[in-house]
């Protein structure tokens, strides 16, 4: 498969209910204290690293596991999600993550089968915090309870706020800095009190410290989200802005969960309790990533500039197929190096309206998503056609030679 069809003003966002609409919602929120130590319920999940914020589908058929999940609802909801690997030296033995996620049940439905006696369960929950593993133990049932951490988060105070001066303070703790950029005049145009006003420099007063602007400029929250923003609008302008969050925290994540970030890379965003932190690193990795890859052969698959969203969360969504198995898909406009094999189905689609046709590298033969396209005609869908590739199956690269645009070799950045 080569070219695809070209690209949409505006694609029509559709929610995917492949889960039903008929799972009951549940009330409520737990939270749990950070730097304390609890006993947790553990669902582990191969090549699935669960952030903060983000939903998890999953359809669980295993009694042991329906039946943990069934006192997970009756108690607080929450049970904590930890992925796996296997090593070459033990192929058999999953060897699990030091660090997971907290998850929370937002929505359940169970089924019963009468003619095999068997019980089913469809569940939607939402990653809610971090923590470490200290301890674990299996259960008669085969089911695993780990004593963890929560680990908490590291908020940092303004650098310059003891050599900035009472003047500029004021503007600086005005509401209308709340979407932060480099100079006060664009932050404050909103605001009818200082339009027309004299544009400030609000890191000017770092010229009173030993250190330049443009060191605290690195680490400033607003500042790179900004900037990532910018970077991510860059890339498609239907990744759009307002349906970004507005905290740096939850910001952090929400790029971590949309970014083509592999399972080593996701569990060290876990492990830093920093927001400025996270946001450089994401930054650092979106400057460098021009391309989408192959994970196995290398081979190139997709250019940044063909990411978008066809779900309000973002362009990457975790979905659940039939069998229980969670794929983490990135949403594309067009590829390049793949084939179809099979025929259209809208069975089970996880975007109503749309067929899927299952697709693989051509050079490699590995699995790498699905091709979707409208199901029948004189639908209204936009796009009419796209990609959803695995997460697990795609590594961001940039060229080698970044003088020869012709060279097309690519090397992967992580």
């Amino acid at each position: 498969m080569g070219k695809i069809c070209s690209k949409p003003k505006r694609p029509i966002f559709c929610q995917p209910l492949y889960l039903g609409d008929d799972l009951e919602e549940l009330r409520g929120r737990t939270v749990h204290e950070d730097d304390s130590y609890i006993s947790l319920p553990i669902l582990s999940l191969p090549g699935v690293v669960l952030l903060p914020g983000q939903t998890l589908p999953l359809h669980l058929f295993q009694p042991s596991t329906v039946s943990m999940m069934s006192h997970v609802i009756e108690g607080d909801k929450t049970f904590g999600i930890v992925t796996s690997s296997y090593h070459s030296a033990d192929p058999y033995r999953p060897v699990l993550a030091t660090v997971g996620t907290t998850a929370e049940v937002l929505a359940v439905k169970e089924e019963n089968d009468s003619r095999v006696g068997v019980s089913t369960m469809r569940v939607k929950a939402v990653g809610r915090q971090r923590f470490e593993m200290k301890d674990t133990r299996r259960q008669m049932d085969g089911n695993m309870i780990a004593k963890v951490r929560i680990l908490p988060e590291s908020f940092l105070c303004d650098p310059l706020e003891g050599a900035r001066p009472a003047s500029h303070r004021r503007i600086v703790g005005s509401e209308s800095w709340s979407c932060m950029d480099d100079t006060v005049g664009q932050a404050t145009s909103h605001n009818a009190e200082y339009k027309g006003r004299r544009k400030i420099d609000r890191f000017s007063c770092a010229n009173f410290t030993r250190m330049p602007p443009w060191v605290y400029r690195q680490y400033d929250a607003f500042l790179l989200m900004s900037r990532i923003r910018k970077e991510l609008q860059s890339w498609n302008e239907t990744l759009r802005p307002e349906s970004m969050p507005c905290d740096p925290s939850e910001f952090s994540f929400w790029v971590a969960a949309n970014l083509l970030l592999d399972d080593a890379f996701r569990l060290h965003l876990l492990t830093i309790d920093s927001a400025i932190q996270r946001l450089r690193c994401e930054l650092s990795i979106m400057r460098r990533c021009t391309v989408l890859c192959c994970k196995n052969c290398n081979l190139l698959i997709a250019k940044k500039e063909d990411v978008f969203s066809m779900a309000l969360e973002g362009p990457m969504g975790a979905y659940v197929n039939p069998g229980g198995y969670v794929h983490e898909t990135l949403t594309i406009h067009k590829a390049m190096g793949l084939r179809l094999i099979g025929w259209p189905s809208v069975e089970n689609s996880w975007f109503p309206g749309y067929a899927w046709t299952i697709a693989q590298c051509n050079q490699c033969d590995s699995h790498l998503g699905w091709r979707f396209t409208v199901a029948g005609r004189g639908r209204s869908l936009r796009p009419e056609k796209f990609w959803g590739l695995c997460r697990s199956s795609l590594v961001p690269g940039l060229q080698k030679d970044s003088e020869n645009p012709d060279d097309e070799t690519w090397r992967p950045i992580m």
